[in-house]
C-alpha cells in the first residue's frame, strides 16, 4: 500500500457518519423507495459491502440515522428543561430550536416531518410518540400543575403551543414563506403561547 492510499484511508467511524450524511440528502431529496443501497454507495464513495458490514442494509441506515435524530432532539431538550425553569421559558427555548434546526439542518427537519416512518421502519412509533415530542407533552403538563398553562388535554395544549410552529417550519421547507424563518418566530411563539398561558 502506498503513502498515499494510507493517507486516504477511512475509519469506520468516518465512513458510518459518511454514509449517514448522504443517505439522509438522498432520503430527503428522493424518498426513501427511490433510494437504493447503490445508490448510497455511489453519493458516499463507499462500497455497498460497507453499506451492509455497517448498516446491514438501507433498513439499517434509516434506522440509524431516525434513532439518532431522536437521541439528538432528546438532548436538545433535556438540556433546556435543565437550563430554563419555567414552562414559558422552556417553551420558548423549544420553539427556538426547532426553527434553528429547519434553518441550519433543514435535511433533518424535512427527514423528521415529511418521511412516512412506519412505511419503511414499521416496528417504529410515529414521530409524534416518540420520546422528544413525549417531552415536549410533559413539559406542557408540568406548566399546567405549575399554573401556568390553562388546564385542558395536554395533547390539545401540546399542538395549540407548538403546531403553529411546526406549520411555518413546513411553510419554509416547502419554500413558499415570503420572509426568512427566523422573522416569523415572534409571532409565531407569542400566538401559540397566549392559545395556552393563564393570564
Amino acid at each position: 500500500m502506498t503513502h498515499a492510499n494510507r493517507g486516504t484511508q477511512r475509519t469506520p467511524a468516518h465512513t458510518r457518519s459518511q454514509v449517514l450524511a448522504h443517505a439522509l440528502n438522498l432520503f430527503t431529496g428522493r424518498g426513501y423507495f427511490n433510494t437504493s443501497v447503490h445508490d448510497i454507495a455511489h453519493a458516499s464513495k463507499v462500497s455497498v459491502g460497507s453499506i451492509y458490514h455497517h448498516f446491514k442494509g438501507k433498513e439499517g441506515v434509516a434506522r440509524t440515522l431516525y434513532e439518532e435524530l431522536l437521541v439528538q432532539m432528546t438532548e436538545e431538550i433535556t438540556d433546556i428543561m435543565l437550563n430554563h425553569t419555567t414552562a414559558h421559558s422552556r417553551c420558548r427555548a423549544i420553539t427556538e430550536l426547532l426553527f434553528s434546526m429547519a434553518v441550519e439542518t433543514p435535511e433533518t427537519m424535512e427527514f423528521m416531518l415529511y418521511a412516512k416512518h412506519r412505511e419503511f421502519l414499521p416496528d417504529e412509533l410515529p414521530i409524534c410518540s416518540s420520546k422528544p415530542f413525549l417531552m415536549m407533552n410533559e413539559l406542557v403538563a408540568q406548566g399546567m400543575e405549575a399554573g401556568e398553562i390553562l388546564p385542558m388535554d395536554p395533547t390539545v395544549a401540546t399542538a395549540c403551543l407548538f403546531g403553529g410552529s411546526i406549520r411555518l417550519i413546513t411553510g419554509y421547507l416547502d419554500g413558499v414563506l415570503e420572509q426568512p424563518l427566523p422573522e416569523y418566530l415572534e409571532e409565531t411563539w407569542s400566538c401559540g403561547w397566549r392559545a395556552v398561558a393563564v393570564v
